[in-house]
């Protein structure tokens, strides 16, 4: 079973998997089909979620059966489009541009890294898109889709290890 993204209006989705349905935060931008590094818009398709990140600190019992890894300060993204490691996950300090995983923020205690762009990586199609913690009251993510706290750690301990999510535009 797929979790189903949809546009709603603006920035704001929402997330449904079996018989949960969240309210969600997508992109500045909305939903693209046509994904570029800095559009600020959530990619359009069907992803495999690769894994989860999470910051034991906060969230120290976590229930998935995603392949799970706990964050460290070392952690981090490449968003350097011209960088071989590009859309990856690498090891920090790191010179080139990335995201941090560790962040004094909460948006990052879990990450749900999603399987866009990575299989092959092309250079300048998008990067760092994620399944996160949402800032205030769905504030508009950079491309990523954003829940509250309560309703990712909620659906965590539903989802199959196999789960796709599907991101479509509204109808």
């Amino acid at each position: 079973m797929d979790i189903q993204v949809r546009l709603v209006n603006g920035s704001r989705g929402k997330l449904i998997y079996g018989s949960l349905a969240f309210d969600c935060a997508l992109g500045k931008a909305g939903i693209t089909k046509e994904k570029r590094e800095g559009d600020h818009a959530t990619p359009a398709g069907r992803f495999l979620l690769r894994w989860l990140f999470y910051r034991a600190d906060k969230t120290p019992n976590i229930q998935s059966l995603l392949p799970q890894q706990k964050i460290s300060t070392f952690d981090g993204w490449c968003d350097a489009s011209g960088h071989e490691n590009y859309n990856r996950y690498v090891r920090l300090p790191f010179e080139h541009s990335h995201e941090k995983l560790w962040r004094d923020d909460d948006l990052y205690d879990l990450v749900v890294v999603l399987g866009q762009n990575d299989s092959p990586v092309v250079a300048g199609a998008g990067s760092c898109i994620f399944i996160h913690i949402t800032r205030g009251q769905y504030e508009p993510t950079e491309g990523c889709v954003a829940l509250k706290k309560a309703d990712m750690i909620e659906l965590l301990a539903e989802l199959d290890p196999e789960c796709w999510i599907a991101i479509t535009p509204a109808d």
